[in-house]
């Protein structure tokens, strides 16, 4: 093995006595075969152990924590648990510029002062997202503007939206991010209103997993360049791309990525694990982040959490992106989730500003779904959010 790799592990077995513990290494040059053999890490067992198990000494931990040395966050808890993560101070924002370097839309904000809008679940904007009813200047970190003080954009009130849309025009940001649903919703909000932000360069899908109808009513209120980032609290952004144009790369400064086949028949789509790079505090050695991605002609193209993924009886594979290729052409909403209710029964609810037209749409997906399954369509006026405030395109049966 030799090389970057191997350095980096023997720096994370130095650095964190968690990995010593469930897998002592030997001193020989490392093999494949022996990196192989490292047992993957989940976010189960973090959760389970606790993030005290990556210190050696915890007081330390306690003391750079009140002197500010290190951070602290704790994840949205969308699959197994809200989850402590300690940072190193500073990391937060190196690992973000890294990642908008690696990027063709975002490396013109890289290292200059910019301004940036987020609307995204509360607890969901790295370790500065407010907690708590703060007044706009109290919610301004260093050139950002987190915009929403509570989650689930589906109950804000009109005068919530007229807050946020006119914060959003005093700041005149360069950069919107968010997770998609919610951007989705504020397009709306602006078109109500009749606002433009013209300021605004690129666009930041990030948070969740957009579909092409998130993309469309953003990019007819904010047309700018839409960039995919990809990524987690725990592990940083690991890849990033022009959105749905299947060329997603690997953030390769913020981390080594291992893809292992989902299933067999499906060569190229992939389970995602990480080897975090340069982290002091709570690094990450195979770390089974529950992201699929799928090998592209350009890149990568990133397909979500392996539970938004359902499988027919045959084997092959739906996502989001097939979803969004079957509805009809004309067909425009502002969110929309499948529901499986039944193995063979699928209810498909959106929020439009008009009913769409169900019968084709119900057509449509139950020929994308396969012999025999039926898929009802209803227009709603809400969809709401997992506990964490997330959103999730696709709920299967639980198992």
């Amino acid at each position: 093995m030799g090389g970057p790799v191997e350095a980096e592990i023997r720096r994370i077995y130095a650095n964190s006595p968690l990995y010593g513990a469930r897998f002592p290494l030997h001193p020989e040059p490392l093999r494949w075969s022996c990196y192989r053999e490292i047992p993957a890490l989940s976010k189960r067992e973090i959760i389970d152990r606790g993030h005290q198990a990556f210190f050696a000494d915890y007081r330390e931990v306690e003391r750079r924590l009140r002197d500010r040395s290190l951070e602290y966050e704790s994840t949205s808890g969308t699959t197994a648990g809200p989850m402590t993560v300690i940072m190193e101070e500073g990391w937060w924002a190196a690992q973000t510029e890294r990642a908008y370097r690696a990027s063709p839309i975002l490396r013109e904000f890289a290292g200059r002062a910019h301004r940036k809008c987020v609307l995204a679940p509360v607890g969901c904007s790295s370790n500065l997202c407010p907690y708590e009813d703060h007044p706009f200047p109290h919610r301004y970190f260093d050139g950002t503007v987190y915009l929403n003080l509570t989650s689930d954009p589906f109950v804000f009130p009109e005068g919530e939206w007229d807050r946020i849309v006119l914060e959003l025009q005093a700041t005149a940001p360069e950069i919107l991010e968010g997770e998609p649903v919610y951007l989705s919703l504020l397009a709306r909000a602006a078109k109500r209103r009749g606002v433009r932000v013209p300021s605004v360069r690129a666009v930041i899908l990030t948070y969740g997993k957009a579909s092409r109808q998130h993309s469309r009513r953003i990019a007819e209120v904010f047309p700018a360049p839409q960039a995919d980032l990809y990524g987690s609290t725990e592990a940083g952004y690991l890849f990033v791309g022009e959105a749905f144009k299947d060329d997603s790369v690997v953030v390769d400064g913020n981390a080594f990525v291992e893809l292992a086949p989902l299933r067999p028949g499906l060569p190229d789509v992939c389970q995602v694990y990480v080897t975090t790079r340069g982290r002091e505090a709570m690094p990450l050695l195979r770390y089974h982040t529950g992201d699929i991605v799928r090998r592209m002609a350009g890149g990568f193209r990133i397909l979500g959490r392996e539970r938004d993924l359902y499988f027919r009886p045959d084997g092959t594979m739906v996502s989001v992106a097939d979803v969004d290729a079957a509805l009809p052409s004309g067909f425009a909403c502002w969110h929309y989730v499948m529901i499986q209710t039944d193995p063979a029964r699928w209810d498909f609810h959106y929020v439009a500003d008009e009913t769409g037209p169900n019968r084709a749409i119900e057509a449509a997906l139950s020929a994308l779904l396969g012999p025999g399954v039926r898929v009802n369509a209803f227009r709603r006026k809400a969809i709401a959010p997992a506990a964490s405030g997330k959103f999730a395109p696709l709920k299967l049966l639980a198992a």
